[in-house]
């Protein structure tokens, strides 16, 4: 679920204040720098992990992120 962001940020929503924390973690080891977004920024139970992709970054950047985003969601 990526909610419906009308700006360059894409939100991943999760819910879970933890499992976004780790989610985020874990991309980041992965060398994908994610944040997480969880109360009080957002209400309980909206947890996320937010991702700005930009014109910087290249096809395979973004294709790394797809395949971490996938791997680590498993």
């Amino acid at each position: 679920d990526i909610g419906h962001s009308e700006s360059p940020i894409t939100p991943i929503m999760l819910g879970d204040e933890a499992i976004a924390q780790k989610f985020a973690e874990m991309l980041f080891e992965a060398g994908v720098y994610a944040s997480a977004i969880v109360f009080p920024m957002v209400g309980k139970g909206s947890a996320r992990i937010r991702l700005i992709p930009s014109a910087a970054h290249s096809r395979n950047h973004l294709d790394l992120a797809l395949k971490e985003i996938i791997r680590i969601g498993k």
